[in-house]
């Protein structure tokens, strides 16, 4: 019954047994730095300035929700236009619809000013 199983638990033991060998192989033979710039956040090769827990704005978080929204929604064009030959006219005028109520509700945030960066 478990012959089936052995493949399964011998790449599991496989596998953590090269995960902790490269870890091991790693702290014998890795550089060790001791830099002052080592510990410091990366941010595009620049020395950061301020304080990192500043204060970000709303907008920031307005924009990448609407954006998080409306690239979901945009996702389900994608299997409608796999299949889009076997559903017809039916299918056309169901996506019609759903592309309808995604514009209202792109042209509202517009109106409301939730796109503009100021």
């Amino acid at each position: 019954m478990f012959e089936t199983l052995y493949p399964i638990f011998f790449l599991i033991l496989f596998a953590t047994i090269l995960a902790v060998a490269m870890a091991f192989i790693s702290v014998i033979f890795g550089r060790r730095s001791s830099e002052g710039a080592k510990g410091d956040p990366y941010e595009s090769g620049m020395k950061p300035k301020g304080d990192t827990r500043g204060r970000v704005p709303v907008k920031f978080y307005m924009i990448a929700i609407l954006f998080i929204i409306f690239d979901l929604e945009v996702v389900f064009l994608y299997p409608w236009a796999v299949i889009y030959q076997s559903l017809g006219l039916f299918g056309f005028i169901e996506m019609l619809v759903f592309i309808v109520i995604l514009s209202v509700g792109y042209f509202y945030i517009l109106g409301k000013g939730a796109l503009k960066w100021e």
